[in-house]
C-alpha cells in the first residue's frame, strides 16, 4: 500500500476522532458535573486548540492531527479530577471569565453566520447567472431548481409555524421577517440587483432559522428502537449506549453547529475570490491579499472556532437560542437590504459580482 495514502487515511481518522470527542465530551461534562466543569473543559480545549493551530501555522505537519488525539481524554480526566472536590478560587474565577467571554462573543457568531450565509447566496447567484448564460437548457434547469427551493422553503415555514409562532411576539416577528423578505425580493428584482438563485437560497435560510425557532425535541424518534433483536445478549448494552448519546447530544445545537461551521468554511473559501482580478493586476500576487490571509487564519484555527461556537451554543437555554435565531434573521435581512441599496444597477459593469 502507498505510504502516503496510509498516512493520509490515518490523519483524516485522527481529525474525525478529535471532532467526535469534542462533540461528546462537552455536553457529557455539562450533563454529569456542572456548568463550571463544562466551562473548565471548554477553556482547556480552547487553549489546546490555540496551541495546536499555532503549531500547524509554524510547522504544518499532518502528524499534529494524530498527536493531539490523546489530549482530549486527558483534558476530560483533568476536568473531572479538578471538580471531584471543591474547586480552587482561582480556577472558579478563570472559568467565570471564560463564560463571560463566550457570552460576549455571541453577537459576533450570529453576525458571522448571517454574513457568511448572504455571501454564499450571492456567490451562488453569480455562478448561476454564469451557467444560465451558456445555454437556454441550463436556464430551464435553474428555474426549476429555484422554484423547487421556493416551494420547499414555503413548506418548511408552514410546518414550523405552529411551534415557531407559539407566542404573540414570535408570530409578529415571523410576519415581519416574511414581509420584509418578500419586499426585498421584489425590490431586488425591480432594480436588477439580485436573481432567483440568490433569493431562493435566502428563502431557505429564512425557513431554516424559523424551523430552529420551533425545534421540537419530541419530533425525533429514538434510534435505539430501530435495532432488531438479533443479538439479545448485547442488545441492552447497545440500547443503553445509543440512548445515552441521543439524550446527551442536543439536536438543535448539533444542527446549528453543523450549519454555522459549514457556512463559515464555505465563506472562507469565497472571500479570496472577491476582488482577485483587481488585486492581481495591482500587486501581482494572490497569497498577499488580505482576504487570503484572513482565510488562512480562519482555516488554521478552525478547531478553536469549533470549540468556542459549540460551547456558546451549549450554554444557551432554549429560549435564548430562539431569540438569537430571530436576531440572526433580522440581521441578515438588514444586511441584504443595505447591500441592495448600495449595489450598482444591473446594467453597470461594476455589478458583475451580483448578476453578470
Amino acid at each position: 500500500m502507498n505510504p502516503w495514502l496510509l498516512w493520509s487515511a490515518l490523519s483524516h481518522t485522527a481529525r474525525l476522532s478529535t471532532a467526535l470527542q469534542i462533540l461528546l465530551f462537552l455536553p457529557l461534562t455539562l450533563a454529569t458535573l456542572s456548568t463550571q466543569a463544562f466551562l473548565l473543559l471548554s477553556l482547556l480545549l480552547s487553549i489546546h486548540s490555540l496551541i495546536h493551530g499555532t503549531l500547524i501555522l509554524l510547522w504544518g505537519s499532518n502528524a499534529l492531527s494524530v498527536m493531539q488525539v490523546p489530549m482530549h481524554p486527558f483534558l476530560l480526566l483533568v476536568t473531572f479530577n479538578a471538580f471531584s472536590q471543591s474547586a480552587q478560587p482561582w480556577l472558579a474565577t478563570a472559568v467565570y471569565w471564560w463564560g463571560k467571554l463566550l457570552t460576549f462573543c455571541g453577537p459576533s457568531y450570529v453576525a458571522m453566520e448571517g454574513l457568511s450565509s448572504l455571501l454564499f447566496a450571492q456567490k451562488a447567484g453569480q455562478i448561476g447567472r454564469g451557467i444560465a448564460d451558456e445555454a437556454e437548457s441550463y436556464q430551464f434547469v435553474i428555474l426549476i431548481a429555484t422554484a423547487a427551493a421556493f416551494v420547499a422553503a414555503a413548506w418548511w415555514v408552514v410546518i414550523a409555524y405552529p411551534a415557531a409562532a407559539a407566542s404573540p411576539l414570535s408570530s409578529t416577528l415571523l410576519g415581519v421577517a416574511l414581509t420584509a423578505f418578500l419586499f426585498l425580493v421584489l425590490i431586488g428584482f425591480r432594480l436588477r440587483r439580485t436573481n432567483v438563485v440568490e433569493a431562493s437560497l435566502l428563502a431557505l435560510f429564512l425557513a431554516y432559522n424559523v424551523w430552529l425557532c420551533g425545534f421540537d425535541q419530541t419530533s425525533f424518534s429514538d434510534p435505539a428502537s430501530s435495532y432488531a433483536p438479533l443479538l439479545s445478549n448485547i442488545l441492552p448494552h447497545l440500547q443503553t449506549l445509543v440512548n445515552f448519546i441521543t439524550n446527551t447530544l442536543p439536536k438543535p445545537v448539533l444542527v446549528a453547529l453543523l450549519y454555522r461551521l459549514s457556512i463559515l468554511q464555505v465563506a472562507s473559501r469565497i472571500l479570496p475570490t472577491i476582488g482577485a482580478d483587481n488585486w492581481e493586476s495591482d500587486q501581482g500576487e494572490i497569497d498577499g491579499r488580505p482576504t487570503s490571509i484572513m482565510t488562512r487564519i480562519l482555516l488554521t484555527y478552525r478547531q478553536l472556532i469549533f470549540v468556542m461556537v459549540y460551547s456558546h451554543l451549549l450554554l444557551l437555554d432554549p429560549s435564548s437560542q430562539v431569540w438569537w435565531r430571530w436576531a440572526n434573521i433580522m440581521f441578515t435581512l438588514f444586511l441584504w437590504a443595505v447591500e441592495l441599496v448600495v449595489s450598482p444597477d444591473g446594467d453597470d459593469d461594476s455589478a458583475k459580482w451580483k448578476i453578470d
